[in-house]
């Protein structure tokens, strides 16, 4: 019976260095913290969204050729009682602001509420949105 000689080991350092028997724990913990990060940013962007007191929906628009256009849209705040002004804009085709109007939209009894807004433009306006909501100093 012949005896075998084990295989003839690789020159050090000939595929690069030698695997670190922590450097793998060290990725693993790093993957974890940026993902513990990632979902805390996720979580503190989501709660800063559904803790605004004022958001909208735009609805639709009508233009009524070169000189306005009507916008409805609803307006959703957490006490119906609070005044709210929203921003409203028209566009032309290349997005620039043909017309804005700023809406004061009055207390009333439901959480939602849909408004309408004519806007006055300066030349065709393609479309019609709100540019944003809040409560206002009334």
């Amino acid at each position: 019976m012949t005896e075998q000689s084990a295989a003839p080991r690789v020159p050090a350092g000939r595929y690069g260095p030698e695997p670190d028997v922590h450097a793998r724990r060290r990725r693993v913990v790093a993957l974890w913290v940026t993902g513990a990060l990632g979902l805390g940013v996720v979580v503190w962007l989501g709660l800063g969204v559904a803790s605004s007191p004022v958001s909208w929906k735009d609805v639709g628009f009508t233009v009524s050729g070169s000189e306005q256009v009507e916008i409805a849209f609803d307006v959703i705040r957490s006490d119906p009682a609070a005044p709210v002004q929203c921003r409203v804009q028209a566009l032309n085709e290349n997005y620039a602001q043909v017309g804005v109007r700023t809406v004061d939209v009055l207390p009333g009894d439901r959480q939602a509420q849909r408004e309408r807004a004519v806007i006055a433009t300066s030349e065709l306006a393609t479309t019609a949105v709100v540019d944003r909501c809040w409560l206002s100093e009334d």
